[in-house]
């Protein structure tokens, strides 16, 4: 899933892309990293642009993070083709993405154990962090100069402040992104437009009218939910939060939160604008209108009560819609569905800051050592962030997956579908070719993004991008490896309670009164300690760079 880089950022510092690499490349420190003996296989002149080719035939290991919809095949065109351009085999370790959690857990033992593969995919903010200071996982920031498409992208899309977000203490990062060229909101609320329509109703522009819109609906269905919605409240906490001042939900929450008008990092679950977040989502769970089950049941079951007519809205994002709820609604004579542009809240009509941040990769630090290791490094510069390798990874092979014209319009082949295009076709792009998969395909230009968008999704994003204001980045407090052992814990046991507490607060198993309790308990676990730590971190940044 998309959007987690859409999380308040960590360990931000002042650094700029490093440059020139010929036998070896500069560190920001300015001490040399050593490449002979290290580029057999590599392209000699690699350039932006360049379809990249091995020298000879490689193999790279890669962490596959293995969906559910769409399962790994051997035999899908994917690899074959990937092969055929590049002289290049993957060898996948494949690792489920769903739960998430196991996921993680997974990944980090690997990695632990010194036994990851080369290619660390499906990395989200702030999941590298716990990996830096054993030096498991490469800053490769110091080799950025060995990916040319990746640097051309960063200074004509002006990303330079987006990756400063991703760097730690060391004035380095360690993980490679994925990079959107404009900011791009995915998740919403979806509605049912009939019964809008039928009930006289306006798409909802504020929280507010959301509330009201939602009233009628019960005042018409009094003995249902509707909104009953799934990703377990992570989606809906997550878009909301902005536009109340904070963060919130599994997805979105962090600890630390910018108080401009204070100028320092306030605990973001003891904040009055968390408060009113959380209160807002209780008047609705109490008032009937949000099913309580919202927080607990699976995404099956949410899109069941959606689809059978039993609830009214739902969390969206661009594959909800043609994937999920259209097709099933086609049962309801006159059903329509349609994502609605996120409501305004008491911040104004904003959505959060990092939008043009995908998740990305980490390289395990045994990589450097191989002979390969600038042919692996170009090959991932081609594939993720070339504008040839990011169009291969979502449509796969022109003429065989999709058609393209004379004015760079592509068309799916009609015997296959995707995303609600060409429905009822036998073969899926994903399922039969591992194409659009969430491995490889990870950003590029907007053009290409909007590619497999319908109309519908397209005006989405186009108000978006002309109605919504984004949230400035926060300033950074990146921590060194003393602050970084210090606050784990804390951190850890405030977000856990935030949320375990967020949960109580919404379904009103833990009144509003004890709200200051609450905050005092906050403060048991270690808030002002880690407040400490942050403004500290900040301000040395702030005191040495201005």
């Amino acid at each position: 899933m998309r959007t987690k880089w859409k999380r308040a950022f960590l360990a931000l510092v002042v650094g700029s892309l490093v440059g020139g690499v010929t036998a070896c490349s500069e560190e920001p420190d300015g001490a040399a990293v050593n490449l002979d003996g290290k580029r057999v296989g590599a392209m000699a002149d690699y350039k932006a642009g360049d379809q990249f080719r091995a020298a000879q035939p490689l193999t790279f290991s890669i962490l596959y993070g293995d969906h559910p919809y769409y399962p790994i095949k051997n035999d899908w065109l994917l690899w074959s083709e990937l092969a055929k351009r590049t002289d290049v085999k993957l060898d996948p370790t494949v690792v489920p993405v769903l739960p998430k959690g196991d996921f993680v857990q997974k990944r980090s033992a690997m990695i632990g154990a010194g036994n990851a593969p080369m290619i660390i995919s499906k990395v989200y903010t702030a999941e590298e962090q716990p990996f830096v200071a054993s030096g498991a996982i490469l800053p490769v920031s110091d080799y950025v100069d060995l990916m040319p498409n990746f640097k051309d992208k960063v200074e004509k899309w002006h990303m330079q402040p987006e990756l400063n977000t991703l760097r730690q203490d060391d004035g380095k990062f360690y993980v490679l992104p994925g990079l959107h060229q404009d900011p791009w909101q995915d998740y919403t609320i979806a509605f049912r437009t009939d019964e809008l329509a039928r009930l006289g109703l306006t798409e909802p522009k504020t929280w507010d009218d959301l509330y009201t819109v939602l009233k009628a609906i019960k005042a018409a269905h009094p003995d249902g939910y509707p909104l009953s919605d799934r990703f377990q409240g992570n989606s809906i906490l997550n878009v909301a939060a902005p536009t109340f001042g904070t963060l919130a939900g599994g997805w979105g929450y962090q600890n630390a939160y910018w108080d401009a008008a204070a100028s320092k990092y306030v605990l973001t679950g003891a904040t009055p604008e968390y408060r009113r977040l959380l209160e807002y989502f209780h008047k609705l769970v109490a008032d009937g209108l949000m099913d309580p089950e919202s927080f607990t049941q699976t995404d099956d079951q949410a899109i069941q009560k959606f689809t059978s007519g039993k609830s009214y809205a739902i969390s969206s994002n661009a594959q909800s819609i043609p994937n999920d709820y259209r097709p099933n609604l086609a049962k309801i004579p006159g059903a329509t569905v349609a994502k609605i542009t996120v409501p305004a809240g008491p911040k104004g009509d904003v959505v959060n800051y990092g939008l043009r941040l995908e998740n990305g990769l980490m390289i395990s630090s045994k990589a450097a050592q191989s002979p390969n290791f600038v042919a692996m490094m170009q090959f991932v510069d081609w594939l993720w962030y070339s504008d040839a390798g990011e169009e291969f990874a979502k449509w796969g092979v022109q003429g065989v997956t999709y058609d393209k014209d004379t004015a760079g319009k592509r068309t799916l082949k009609p015997d296959i579908t995707f995303v609600g295009m060409n429905p009822g076709a036998p073969k899926h792009l994903q399922k039969d070719f591992g194409f659009s998969g969430g491995v490889f395909a990870y950003g590029g230009t907007t053009e290409l993004l909007q590619s497999t968008f319908t109309p519908e999704e397209v005006a989405f994003q186009q108000a978006i991008l002309t109605r919504k204001k984004a949230l400035p980045l926060p300033p950074p407090y990146p921590f060194n490896e003393t602050e970084r052992e210090k606050v784990s814990l804390w951190d850890a046991s405030l977000k856990d309670y935030a949320n375990q507490a967020a949960l109580q607060f919404i379904l009103g198993k833990r009144d509003m009164s004890t709200w200051d309790a609450y905050v005092r308990e906050l403060d048991s676990k270690g808030m002002s300690q880690y407040l400490d730590v942050v403004n500290g971190a900040y301000k040395r940044f702030k005191d040495k760079n201005g």
